[in-house]
């Protein structure tokens, strides 16, 4: 293959990785899904299991020594995470439980504020289902209109489509940076412009952005930028939502209890606490997030750059050898894509091409991806997907061409 240079010490990073030393069904483990959850290096995992160990309290709650070092460690990752998306401030992070969590709470917190009868919602075509249902129960509720940018062919976002959707002077604009079934990257900082243009708010969908490219929110300037934990070498259940402090501060509570106030009477109702503790009711998911803070320096410590260079040589050498399979179609060939390879085999169906690759120690994910609108766009049940990460190597490239070659065969 032409493309197995890397600027990663591949070998010393999957030393970093338990997970991967295992076999499957007899054969050694290839780990081919991380855009659905990347697995976990040995410094978050002992970054978790050091607090749960030593360190576990309640936060901003307790005078005593472990709440005192728990609230410590707990603001020190907001603070690592506002290092690594260059907000401003960082009272401008948020902990969710996720992208999903995110994107929901702008919609019932500024959506419910700012959203009324006849106002316009546009999306694209490629969005998660995470970015699309939110906005479809808001539009539902308030009377709103969802609009839809389109895509060519090749994956790539049609620009006259958003441009089309613009002109209807949309009140939020919120799409996703980079497509987790296609691979598309979209030119984010182009959106915002464009959107800021026409007085619309932009939220960007940073699922699958954060694990894959450098991120820089204020020079983005986009309103809200959310994304997952475990994608980005982190614990499940741990997100972060981003928003500018106007915005913020202009968006009312989403879920009450607990830590979100400032003052609570029966007599005079309840004031709130300030940004970011207004959005956080409730205990969090305090090891989740120092776990998540230590993510992320793992990544930039090994260089998010690099990583993406990786990436990036894996899925052009992956495209370079199933593109030689008879029947081989790929979904998603937008220039300059992640590292991110869907696609489909004429014949046959990507859940049986799944299994039988499962059959050869080779996990891929397959099915609709959470994009069902995008896969019913292109007329096919759904693809095979293969995504890569810091720890993957080309070796494993060359069995994911062998292992799908041999599924081939018996599937005929």
């Amino acid at each position: 293959m032409a493309h197995e240079i890397s600027p990663l010490n591949v070998e010393a990073l999957r030393a970093e990785f338990p997970i991967l030393h295992q076999q499957v069904h007899g054969k050694p483990l290839v780990y081919l899904d991380s855009a659905a959850s990347a697995q976990k290096p040995l410094a978050v995992i002992n970054a978790q299991a050091d607090y749960l160990r030593n360190h576990h309290a309640n936060v901003h709650r307790g005078v005593h020594t472990l709440s005192q070092r728990a609230t410590d460690a707990f603001e020190h990752a907001r603070r690592q995470v506002q290092s690594f998306l260059n907000a401003r401030e960082v009272e401008e992070i948020i902990w969710t439980q996720g992208t999903t969590d995110g994107i929901n709470l702008v919609a019932q917190t500024w959506g419910r504020t700012h959203l009324h009868a006849g106002d316009r919602i546009l999306i694209s075509r490629m969005e998660h289902h995470a970015n699309i249902v939110p906005w479809q129960l808001l539009a539902a509720e308030r009377g709103l209109h969802l609009d839809v940018a389109e895509i060519h062919e090749d994956g790539s976002l049609n620009w006259d489509s958003v441009q089309d959707g613009l002109n209807r002077s949309p009140k939020l604009v919120a799409m996703t940076y980079v497509s987790n079934t296609l691979g598309t990257v979209n030119d984010a900082s182009r959106l915002v412009k464009a959107a800021h243009n026409i007085g619309a708010r932009v939220l960007i969908d940073g699922a699958q952005a954060a694990p894959h490219k450098r991120v820089d929110v204020a020079a983005l300037d986009c309103d809200f930028f959310v994304f997952s934990g475990h994608k980005t070498y982190g614990p499940t259940g741990i997100g972060v939502l981003y928003g500018k402090r106007e915005v913020l501060e202009d968006m009312p509570p989403w879920r009450g209890g607990g830590e979100m106030i400032a003052e609570v009477s029966l007599e005079r109702g309840t004031t709130f606490a300030p940004i970011p503790f207004k959005f956080e009711a409730g205990t969090p998911h305090i090891s989740g997030a120092i776990a998540l803070g230590t993510a992320l320096d793992w990544m930039q410590g090994v260089g998010v750059e690099s990583i993406a260079a990786h990436e990036e040589a894996l899925a052009a050498a992956t495209h370079e050898a199933l593109s030689t399979i008879p029947g081989m179609r790929f979904i998603g060939t937008a220039p300059g894509k992640a590292g991110v390879v869907s696609f489909v085999v004429e014949g046959t169906h990507p859940y049986d091409l799944g299994s039988l690759l499962d059959a050869q120690g080779v996990a891929v994910r397959t099915g609709q991806h959470c994009t069902q609108p995008l896969v019913d766009h292109f007329g096919i049940p759904g693809t095979v997907r293969a995504s890569f990460a810091a720890y993957n190597t080309f070796e494993e490239v060359a069995t994911l061409h062998r292992a799908v070659e041999r599924a081939i065969t018996l599937l005929k």
